[in-house]
């Protein structure tokens, strides 16, 4: 035996080469095929998008210019601002004053009349004063009536005070008489003035039934008398009765 190999058979290259050439012509064609298939799918838009589409409905258009216009909005309505109630009065509340007010020199009746007023008198003294006053008004001069009718309370006030002044009751009645007996109190008395009216009233009054009574008082008159009758003599100074 000798070493040389056999010699190959010429139809086993032949079948493999075939075999080689075969496989690539089929790769070949499948590739063509898959490359025709592709550019076919995008011609007619069979091929599968690569990025999701967008709905384009109500969606800007790209670079388009800002509306110029603002949107209209619907008014908010401003509200007053409310405070809180004040607590500051309207009227600040009066004071009441600490100084001492005088007290009134005269005072009403329990019937309401003022003291300087001839209507708390009785109708003859009254009756007879208005006719006085109007004829003395003739004569330019003008009655004043400054006290008239009295409370009885303000009578013993005067009393109390001319017997402070006087220094007892005897002589304090000379001037001021117990509310009980006081002419004032009961209506039948008035006092007036000034000086020019005491003057004329003292020289006339008997004309009119009106009487000066007492020398220490020349501003007091009573309806002593008839009108035209002359009036009795004045008495010094008033007396208290005796209880």
């Amino acid at each position: 035996m000798t070493g040389d190999l056999p010699p190959r058979r010429p139809g086993a290259v032949r079948t493999r080469l075939l075999s080689v050439i075969g496989v690539v012509g089929v790769g070949a064609v499948v590739g063509s095929l898959l490359l025709w298939h592709a550019q076919v799918g995008d011609f007619l838009g069979l091929a599968a998008d690569k990025e999701p589409v967008v709905s384009t409905v109500s969606a800007p258009a790209v670079g388009a210019p800002p509306a110029t216009t603002p949107a209209a909005s619907t008014p908010t309505p401003t509200r007053r601002p409310t405070y809180p109630p004040s607590t500051r009065p309207s009227t600040p509340p009066k004071t009441p004053s600490t100084t001492p007010t005088k007290q009134k020199t005269t005072e009403q009746t329990t019937s309401g009349v003022r003291e300087e007023s001839i209507n708390g008198l009785s109708p003859k003294l009254k009756a007879r004063l208005k006719k006085a006053m109007a004829a003395a008004r003739a004569d330019g001069i003008t009655i004043s009536i400054t006290s008239a009718r009295r409370s009885a309370t303000k009578q013993q006030r005067l009393l109390n005070a001319a017997i402070k002044k006087y220094g007892s009751y005897k002589l304090a009645t000379r001037w001021v008489l117990p509310p009980k007996y006081s002419a004032h109190v009961q209506g039948k008395a008035v006092d007036i003035g000034p000086a020019a009216a005491m003057t004329w009233l003292n020289k006339n009054g008997w004309r009119y039934g009106v009487c000066r009574r007492y020398d220490n008082e020349p501003w007091h008159f009573e309806a002593l008398t008839a009108p035209g009758t002359k009036c009795p003599p004045r008495e010094p100074h008033a007396v208290a009765k005796a209880d």
